[in-house]
């Protein structure tokens, strides 16, 4: 029997997810070069080891009982805080991911950009939150007949000027999607990315939304994550007064929307959405308030690791119990020198934006996995890991090496395909990403 607690997917979604798990796996996508062309289908029924020679390294994987800890975890956690959550698509871009995030309850999906729009409606996605200006007219050409071809499918973008707003209005009167587009008008600050960088502006801002007949006034929005990248006093209060701003933003702008009863007020990304749920709240009944994050659904070993609510370097903060769900394995290659081993991943495989991967364990296929102990990675080439380890480690070529990633985002869309593994490194499924 189906859970009635449980959201049921569009039937399109689940038509399209169902096409994905018979999608061919061949040796051109990067991991996959050890066997014949396979299926998500049938790696769950066949459940191969990881390291049994149907895969190549470097390889990126994805645990499936962290997956499920985080998903559960935020989906409880936004229950809690009376919050919906629209969690940002552009992390992963795996629809497979993105439909599990509906299931467990979220509201929407975020976008970045009209191309991640069409990823996501081609997927049977219900209801999108573009958190960006939407200036492309091609985009809006395509947004104009999506809304009018279905008339089930919901859609919010941004404003943050009067020159926006005459842009969605002259471009969607001569498309008429046949109902309004609903606007958030964003709040930015100095120094920041988009967004009104005072409330008066965005007052301005929303008037003209008001008076533009192919659009309606539907919320506030804005993104902290830009104010800083650590758990320090003032860059904790900093969020939290920007969060105060947009709350006030909210209080004024709510009588002039079309349906004052149900206004959003969002922000929230990964690091600060604890500060973000707080502030926003605080606007009352009424409002609908949206966190927008993305990474946690599969967390990490560095930036996020230090950041989110209840995360180590983030006393005093309580958040949902993240763990990291994606993890690099790559073979050594060479030890040229006794502290150098040479690994077969680099730039072109993990992310580094936000700081190198993390040596995580060691092992040999088939073998026990000992900790990565005194080891870390100093640099990347394209193609190459440099690790240091201590002079007297056994690590020889063709050994293991398991690595943590820092900043998820920048790591997805290096793989076409991930494997999902068990806790035992059986695989039991296979994510697309659509980059």
């Amino acid at each position: 029997m189906t859970d009635p607690a449980v959201p049921r997917l569009p039937g399109r979604l689940d038509a399209a997810l169902a096409g994905l798990r018979e999608r061919p796996i061949t040796g051109c996508d990067k991991g996959f070069g050890g066997g014949a062309p396979v299926t998500a289908a049938e790696l769950a029924s066949r459940r191969p080891s990881l390291f049994g020679g149907a895969f190549t390294m470097p390889v990126l994987v994805l645990r499936e009982s962290a997956l499920r800890q985080n998903i559960d975890a935020m989906a409880a956690y936004c229950a809690a805080a009376g919050v919906d959550l629209a969690p940002h698509g552009k992390t992963p871009m795996a629809p497979q991911l993105m439909a599990r995030q509906l299931a467990a309850g979220a509201w929407a999906v975020t976008a970045a950009t009209a191309g991640h729009m069409r990823v996501y409606r081609s997927f049977g996605i219900p209801r999108i939150l573009l958190a960006n200006e939407l200036t492309d007219r091609a985009g809006l050409a395509w947004l104009a007949a999506e809304m009018a071809a279905d008339p089930d499918f919901d859609c919010y973008v941004y404003a943050d000027s009067i020159d926006g707003v005459r842009l969605l209005d002259t471009e969607l009167s001569a498309r008429p999607p046949r109902r309004p587009l609903p606007v958030l008008v964003e709040l930015g600050f100095p120094g920041g990315r988009t967004g009104c960088r005072t409330i008066p502006q965005a007052v301005e801002v929303a008037s003209a939304v008001v008076s533009a007949g192919s659009l309606r006034l539907a919320g506030a929005a804005g993104y902290e994550g830009g104010l800083g990248h650590d758990c320090d006093p003032g860059t904790l209060e900093a969020v939290a007064a920007f969060c105060r701003d947009l709350r006030g933003l909210g209080q004024r702008l709510r009588p002039m929307a079309c349906d004052p009863d149900d206004f959003i007020l969002t922000a929230g990304g990964s690091g600060f959405f604890d500060v973000v749920a707080a502030e926003l709240t605080r606007a009352g009944p009424g409002y609908r308030v949206v966190l927008r994050s993305g990474a946690y659904i599969v967390h990490d070993h560095g930036l996020y690791a230090g950041l989110t609510p209840g995360a180590a370097g983030s006393p005093g903060r309580t958040g949902p119990a993240l763990v990291p769900a994606l993890e690099l394995w790559a073979q050594v290659l060479s030890r040229p020198e006794p502290e150098l081993a040479l690994l077969c991943a680099g730039r072109r495989d993990t992310s580094f934006d936000q700081g190198m991967p993390v040596p995580l364990r060691i092992g040999r296929p088939g073998g026990r996995q000992a900790r990565a102990e005194g080891m870390r990675i100093r640099k990347l080439d394209d193609h190459h890991a440099y690790l240091s380890v201590p002079g007297d480690s056994a690590l020889a070529p063709g050994d293991l090496v398991c690595l943590g990633i820092s900043h998820p985002c920048t790591a997805f869309d290096k793989w076409r395909v991930i494997p999902v593994t068990d806790d035992d490194y059986r695989v039991v499924d296979a994510v697309h990403t659509f980059f």
